[in-house]
């Protein structure tokens, strides 16, 4: 274990328990394959070591930019995709390299919220068997007490038990993610994965369900990865924040000390472009230059110092290992 990594379990632990989620310098790599042969001519470093933790109740939201690898992580940490290397660990039991048969109960603590309300759906089952269907796969109750259960979720999730006949294409946006929410919670999780679960929705829908996932977790006591590119909507529901960057956490402390003390010259291009509801406020705004590199052929040194205004020499040769700059918060820069 890196120092890096051991900080961050200080940094993370709720009063010396053990974290409920603990990810240890995760990594999936993609290979490329090309020719009649299919042979391997690079890799594309989608997470390249990515170290956090989820405490029982809380949120960690995870923010960047579109490539960055936040969707790959939690799908990563879901066993959805096979980490290249790391560790995943769930109450204290690595589940890293279980086979598909010996993860199946422990899916059942782990679920995930999809992106798109439409297309997570199966538009050729309706409502209320799309959410039965976790409890019949996994053998849970008589039909009678999963026909229960479900009409219980769908009021739970602000539903009405005469939906659960209907269809996907007969519910808006916002129902369609309410019913995608009863699914993941049909099981009684204990962590969710929410992958960037109202970016499709209208704003004033976006505050209905981002208060719904605030009420649940308030009630049963949930925790949450929540994937977003929205900083004003991570701010609202996350405890934690951690900034990534081409496939690495540059910067990973509580949302106060991010907005409030932002560290990592990345971090201060995100928050700068926040929109203030204020038209009397005015703000320095850091408009970076250039694209986002290709993670198959990713910068050396610091990856971000192809786009960053203080690089430095020393920021195109060396890595900066993710330290602590102050108590709970750690930055990857050279700077600080």
């Amino acid at each position: 274990m890196t120092e890096a990594t051991e900080s961050l379990a200080q940094a993370s632990t709720n009063g010396g328990e053990p974290p409920l989620l603990d990810v240890i310098d995760l990594k999936k790599h993609f290979p490329i394959s090309k020719g009649l042969f299919s042979r391997n001519s690079g890799q594309v470093y989608a997470v390249d070591g990515v170290s956090f933790h989820i405490n029982q109740g809380e949120t960690l939201g995870l923010v960047g930019e579109s490539g960055c690898g936040k969707s790959t992580v939690g799908r990563t940490v879901l066993r959805l995709l096979d980490p290249t290397d790391g560790t995943i660990k769930l109450n204290g039991r690595d589940i890293t390299h279980l086979s598909k048969t010996d993860m199946r109960p422990v899916r059942r603590d782990m679920q995930i919220i999809f992106q798109d309300p439409y297309s997570s759906l199966n538009p050729r089952m309706s409502a209320g068997d799309i959410v039965e269907e976790m409890l019949r796969v996994h053998g849970i109750g008589t039909p009678a007490e999963r026909k229960e259960r479900v009409a219980e979720l769908f009021e739970r999730v602000g539903l009405r038990k005469a939906q659960l006949e209907s269809f996907p294409h007969e519910f808006s946006g916002g129902q369609r993610q309410r019913i995608g929410i009863a699914r993941a919670l049909a099981l009684n999780p204990k962590v969710i994965i929410g992958d960037e679960p109202v970016s499709a929705l209208d704003v004033s829908i976006q505050a209905q369900v981002i208060n719904l996932l605030m009420d649940l977790q308030a009630e049963l006591n949930l925790s949450y990865l929540f994937v977003a590119h929205d900083l004003a909507v991570v701010e609202h529901i996350s405890h934690r924040i951690a900034v990534m960057y081409l496939g690495k956490i540059v910067e990973y402390t509580d949302k106060k000390t991010l907005f409030t003390n932002p560290q990592h010259p990345y971090t201060e291009a995100l928050l700068s472009a926040v929109p203030i509801p204020d038209p009397t406020v005015r703000r320095k705004k850091t408009i970076l230059q250039g694209d986002v590199p290709s993670p198959i052929t990713p910068p050396p040194g610091c990856h971000f110092h192809t786009r960053c205004p203080y690089a430095e020499a020393r920021c195109t040769i060396d890595v900066p290992p993710l330290k602590e700059y102050s108590p709970g918060h750690m930055v990857s820069c050279h700077l600080r």
